[in-house]
């Protein structure tokens, strides 16, 4: 087997370890949801047992025959930690491969795999397995299992299935050292930028949630183990902070290498059009969420309007739209 074919069977493996992990993650919030629901059942029952006569709350079961004791919770509890370790450790085993195949196919290469659509994207999702792997090993952010799984599954799913190229040596247009900086700095944004909007979208579920909890039509499950919407907002922000002077680097990174390779820094190519068009929403995010009355839905949907915009940028453009930049197809 060669290097080449070596690469792309890692990173098929990776996209296939990630749907695994997203099943197991799947199966963390199921089983969490039933102990929940049971433990509130529990209660409920123990209570009423008290107050009619006045009978210890240990040991009480239900009309089913279920015994709602703080050890049964517990056993419960330890399951769903159990596929929740399950997820993680594929997670760590799949971000692995994700690099193997970068790694192998940029010694084929002789250069950093980042000059298509296929590179860009298992490069995109490895940072994203990174910064994952970093939030819930090093701040306990659990919370992030099944999102990022599935967007892992359905991103190197894409990458293997419809972007693939065979490796070819880089056109002279990318043949400088801002192509490095350029394209490694985008990556790297892919991360922060995807991840707020994850984290904008449990937001927005978790507010959902709370609302209808305290009008009493939904009881609670497991949307209680995230973390507050205020805490969901400062991740989510957060992210951005990091993320926007990035943006802006990665914009004047490219206008630089494209003095160097087409003799003018802007030209409003489609590409560098819709960048600057992402930028504005993250401007407009940061705007909003440090403006006073602002900082309910409106920052969250724009975080997730701004990751829309990303990929639209790489993907929407390269396929829809000839330019300069179509050989990064």
């Amino acid at each position: 087997m060669s290097l080449s074919e070596l690469s792309y069977l890692s990173t098929v493996s990776a996209a296939v370890v990630f749907l695994f992990a997203t099943m197991m993650h799947a199966a963390e919030w199921a089983t969490a949801t039933v102990r929940r629901q049971s433990a509130a059942r529990g209660r409920q029952l123990a209570a009423a047992t008290a107050g009619a006569k006045g009978a210890e709350v240990t040991g009480v079961t239900d009309s089913a025959g279920a015994r709602p004791s703080s050890e049964a919770v517990e056993v419960a509890e330890e399951k769903s930690s159990g596929w929740g370790r399950m997820g993680l450790g594929l997670s760590v085993v799949g971000t692995g491969l994700i690099f193997a195949g970068l790694i192998t196919r940029g010694m084929v290469a002789e250069r950093l795999p980042l000059a298509n659509m296929f590179e860009f994207t298992s490069m995109a999702m490895g940072m994203i397995a990174v910064a994952y792997l970093v939030a819930n090993l090093k701040f306990g952010m659990t919370f992030l299992g099944l999102p990022v799984t599935l967007l892992e599954t359905i991103g190197l799913g894409a990458a293997v299935t419809w972007f693939y190229v065979d490796i070819v040596p880089l056109i002279p247009a990318l043949q400088s050292a801002w192509f490095n900086f350029h394209i490694s700095a985008a990556a790297i944004c892919a991360a922060a930028f995807n991840l707020a909007a994850i984290v904008s979208i449990l937001y927005l579920v978790r507010r959902h949630h709370d609302n209808r909890v305290a009008a009493g039509t939904a009881h609670r499950n497991y949307l209680d183990k995230l973390p507050s919407t205020q805490a969901l907002d400062r991740i989510a922000y957060w992210c951005l902070a990091f993320a926007f002077p990035l943006w802006t680097f990665t914009i004047t990174a490219g206008a630089i290498w494209a003095q160097y390779a087409w003799g003018r820094f802007w030209g409003w190519d489609p590409k560098e059009t819709w960048s600057l068009v992402t930028w504005v929403i993250y401007a407009c995010y940061l705007h909003a969420r440090l403006t006073a009355g602002w900082r309910t839905i409106v920052p969250a949907v724009i975080a997730i309007i701004g990751a829309i915009s990303f990929w639209f940028n790489f993907v929407g453009i390269n396929l829809l739209v000839s330019g300069l930049h179509s050989y990064a197809m």
